[in-house]
């Protein structure tokens, strides 16, 4: 018995959209504007009103609701005096962009200041990208392993 294989061309790939480079963009900006804790520009990256969703955890305060760039960014200020920044560790697997979407997936863990317990699993977050700000902010985590490092 004799295989038959045909040639297939390769076709390059579709050059990224203008949307999708603003959005690639923007998307490693606010990721540098955590790493470096630099409020002012994370407050500059979202939009005045943002469509923000993360679960509220009545365990944790500094997850909640909010609407606005200066409380979206004044997340990251929460976070950082509720928890041990220290032993913060935030790693992205995935990171894909489709148009003006991006959708980060990875891990993430830490301490609890006030208890001393560690919290850790995976996390997806989806950004949505409009004139250059975020519009978008869809955090998806382990808010069980977070509300129990909370629990005294």
């Amino acid at each position: 018995m004799t295989a038959s294989f045909t040639a297939v061309r390769e076709v390059p790939a579709a050059a990224p959209s203008s949307d999708a480079a603003t959005t690639r963009a923007v998307v490693q900006e606010f990721l540098a504007a955590r790493l470096a804790g630099d409020t002012e520009r994370l407050v500059a990256l979202f939009a005045d009103e943002v469509d923000w969703m993360l679960a509220e955890n009545p365990a944790a305060p500094w997850i909640r609701p909010r609407s606005t760039a200066s409380e979206c960014a004044a997340q990251f200020t929460e976070l950082m005096e509720y928890t041990v920044a220290e032993d913060a560790r935030a790693s992205v697997d995935t990171f894909l962009v489709d148009g003006a979407n991006a959708v980060l997936m990875g891990h993430l863990s830490g301490t609890v200041r006030a208890t001393g317990k560690s919290f850790e699993g995976p996390f997806a977050l989806h950004l949505a990208v409009e004139n250059g700000r975020i519009t978008r902010h869809r955090l998806y985590e382990n808010s069980l392993s977070i509300a129990q490092a909370c629990a005294p």
